[in-house]
């Protein structure tokens, strides 16, 4: 049995407009969970991006995760556990952290306990912690994935990004709950959104499957999520147009939100400055990444190993 553990996660946008709950993809942004055993009392310690708003107790969702594996496995749980994270997700913006921590706590523990489960039996796992299988999915497998879920079971398909797609990342200073974007979205939709989403989000997975990107300026537009969400963003729609002015192939939240993603093939740089300086007349800061997809997903590795394979 392995005594350290560790996996590289990597961040994940999801939704991707019409998608809701269903696409996401993994972006080259990472989080690394370390587990080991001490012999001594379980502890967890956080480094790394935002570590003032992830709790460093065993209340953590990732510790949470770690020992749901040895409870479902029947392995026992050694007296001293230490759960490291060093996390470089921006926290609560609709990037996947929680995801992440989930994975980082689901993989590193299957190992200890000597590989009982397969990825797919974690990600079902990992659903269920979650409460929607977009992030987790694309996060373990990478590239863009498109979920489904049938009870307790997920189904995937892993689609490869052409490389000359970037996501350019506006990542606001101010957080946004999963659960207050959830709670502003109607109880009920239209027939013809709920086709028009349908529709779009069709077009945005053959789009990935085919390579041909410039028809994501259309496949991206959503009816179901983003003109509710939108309104707790200030400056959103000003935001939007000037990505898009700027040679932005298609714009869309990021997740949950607050994060906004613009779809770009060229012009990152110019889309980057432009969405920071609306922003900014609005009064909030924020930070721009240009990145690409993830194509490898999760990564782990265990003792002596000091990276990924």
């Amino acid at each position: 049995m392995s005594r350290k553990v560790s996996a590289r996660i990597p961040a994940s946008t999801t939704n991707l407009g019409p998608g809701f709950d269903v696409l996401g993809l993994a972006l080259k942004l990472y989080s690394t969970v370390t587990l080991e055993t001490t012999g001594s009392s379980s502890e967890v310690v956080v480094s790394g991006v935002d570590v003032d708003k992830i709790p460093s107790t065993p209340e953590h969702i990732a510790f949470q995760a770690v020992q749901s594996v040895f409870q479902r496995s029947g392995v026992q749980q050694p007296k001293g556990l230490k759960l490291s994270i060093a996390n470089g997700i921006p926290a609560i913006r609709g990037l996947g952290g929680s995801g992440t921590a989930i994975l980082g706590g689901l993989l590193t523990a299957n190992v200890l306990c000597g590989n009982p489960f397969s990825y797919s039996e974690l990600l079902n796992f990992a659903t269920a912690m979650e409460g929607h299988p977009d992030n987790v999915a694309a996060s373990l497998y990478g590239g863009m994935v498109i979920s489904v879920q049938e009870g307790e079971h997920i189904h995937t398909i892993q689609l490869e990004c052409d490389p000359t797609l970037h996501v350019v990342l506006a990542i606001p200073e101010f957080t946004l709950s999963t659960q207050k974007a959830r709670n502003i979205l109607p109880k009920t939709v239209d027939f013809a959104d709920a086709i028009y989403n349908i529709s779009r989000s069709s077009l945005l997975v053959a789009c990935i499957a085919t390579g041909k990107l410039e028809m994501l300026s259309v496949a991206m537009k959503d009816k179901l999520h983003q003109p509710y969400r939108s309104t707790l963003i200030p400056g959103f729609d000003d935001v939007v147009d000037a990505a898009t002015d700027a040679g932005a192939v298609s714009i869309a939240l990021s997740g949950a939100g607050p994060t906004i993603a613009a779809y770009c093939l060229n012009n990152m740089d110019a889309v980057g400055n432009r969405m920071r300086d609306v922003f900014k007349r609005h009064n909030i800061p924020c930070k721009i990444q240009v990145i690409g997809a993830d194509l490898e997903g999760a990564k782990v590795w265990s003792n002596g190993d000091e990276s990924p394979k």
